[in-house]
């Protein structure tokens, strides 16, 4: 008989979770039954280790994105539209993978030495070049500055949207989509004022 799919659903949120707040390394299985409200033993009727609950965790996590990443790499949008789309598609993986967002930012640079995670580079590798040919279309294509250091505006792009995950909490004020609309308002627009260039005595 296999394990209820439900059931194997809600393990792996469940250690998600465990493994965000505490660390992998940090967190026993019994760690994670007690959470899932199951005995140690038990829990082995659906994993066979905990290497395994984290590697369905990450693996699962980042199909899902790189699903939404195909998406619109695929739709033939312009630079700017395709980076916005971009921004937004991984504001809404941190809305629903929020545990495993934390997990693969505090563990993915020492698992990568693990050949059972070597996923983990090739992701990040996938990542960056997505989003660095981005930007040099738009500055190619004059959406965006020709004396834009792509790179570095993918790495302050990359560092501002995914930090979101350390603060961001499913249901709260803001959806995934509005966060986004402002996060890429700042990013493309600035926060000054077009006319902001002129002096004002402060006392005004």
């Amino acid at each position: 008989m296999r394990p209820a799919p439900g059931r194997r659903r809600q393990i792996l949120d469940t250690a998600a979770r465990v493994f965000a707040a505490q660390g992998y390394d940090a967190t026993t299985v019994r760690q994670i039954a007690d959470a899932a409200g199951l005995l140690a033993g038990s829990l082995y009727y659906h994993f066979d280790s905990k290497e395994s609950m984290l590697d369905e965790i990450l693996s699962g996590f980042l199909d899902s994105l790189w699903t939404r990443y195909d998406t619109v790499l695929a739709a033939g949008l312009r630079p700017r539209e395709s980076l916005a789309a971009l921004v937004t598609a991984s504001f809404r993986e941190i809305d629903r993978h929020r545990a495993a967002v934390a997990i693969y930012q505090k563990e993915s640079r020492h698992l990568t030495d693990q050949p059972r995670f070597g996923y983990l580079a090739d992701a990040q590798r996938g990542f960056e070049r997505a989003w660095l040919r981005t930007l040099e279309s738009g500055v190619a294509s004059g959406d965006f500055r020709t004396d834009l250091d792509v790179r570095l505006t993918y790495r302050f792009v990359r560092d501002t949207v995914w930090v979101a995950a350390s603060w961001y909490r499913p249901g709260g004020q803001h959806s995934p989509e509005e966060i986004a609309r402002q996060y890429l308002s700042m990013v493309l627009e600035g926060v000054a004022l077009r006319d902001s260039h002129r002096t004002h005595d402060p006392h005004d």
